[in-house]
């Protein structure tokens, strides 16, 4: 049998083999681990680069919780998330109000006050705070996300059904992948790349859900913000096509939350 290396990938099974042993064809590996960046065949020197926007794509073996994120336990809010605000036993200071463009909310008496890249739990109380200084004795606030635009998560690549959706607080990769239908005939369960704003900078791992659904690898926390991008099985992983990736994520992200 003659063995076209040019086109190696399309091969039968036994030269895809002998392909994967010369050239390195996107395979991941069975054992549970994190694929390495060789591997994936990162092509570029650096495993980082210059986003247009300003900060950096990093590449990583596993992503952090988001900061202030207690842990991952809680997630922050964001601009445009609508709030229930209730203080006991003062009805008339009850209010839904909505996280303005630049982060804040008004409520009665206090006025303004930042409430995005806050939990809800240091949320309340800084407004108890704010209203225990002149207006109330011992105020008991409660905070209710009543809508989450921060809360909703970016899945594209090749799944069945690309889209935005609305995630739990302790919502996992498995289920984003659900959420978009699972994958399509030629997504790879073993290219699943999570994307994930830390500070100016965007970090970026890859997940191999065939592993994880078999209990080799640990199911990972997807947050509110995220990208998850699915690529197809053929395909060769560089610096380029994951800063596009993001590029197509980001814009349907923006679109999708215009009012």
């Amino acid at each position: 049998m003659k063995l076209d290396l040019g086109n190696c990938c399309g091969a039968p099974v036994t030269a895809m083999l002998l392909c994967m042993a010369i050239s390195g064809c996107n395979s991941t590996s069975s054992t549970g681990t994190s694929p390495t960046v060789d591997a994936l065949q990162l092509t570029s020197s650096s495993t980082s680069a210059s986003l247009p926007a300003g900060g950096t794509l990093k590449v990583v073996k596993d992503l952090p919780a988001p900061p202030n994120t207690q842990g991952g336990s809680e997630q922050p809010l964001s601009p445009n998330d609508v709030l229930e605000v209730n203080v006991f036993q003062v009805d008339n200071l009850n209010r839904v109000v909505q996280v303005d463009a630049s982060g804040q909310v008004s409520l009665p008496l206090i006025g303004t006050i930042v409430a995005a890249g806050k939990t809800v739990r240091q949320l309340e109380k800084e407004v108890e705070q704010a209203y225990g200084a002149k207006y109330l004795q011992s105020p008991d606030v409660t905070i209710f996300v009543k809508e989450s635009i921060g809360q909703r998560i970016t899945v594209d690549g090749e799944v069945n059904k690309a889209g935005i959706y609305p995630v739990a607080s302790n919502s996992s990769l498995i289920d984003a992948v659900a959420l978009a239908g699972g994958f399509n005939t030629i997504g790879d369960a073993g290219k699943v790349f999570v994307y994930r704003n830390i500070g100016q900078d965007t970090l970026v791992a890859n997940y191999n859900v065939e592993a994880i659904r078999a209990g080799k690898m640990r199911n990972p926390r997807i947050y509110g913000g995220d990208k998850v991008v699915v690529f197809a099985s053929k395909s060769k992983i560089a610096m380029n096509n994951l800063k596009d990736a993001l590029g197509l994520a980001s814009s349907a992200a923006r679109i999708a939350v215009i009012p």
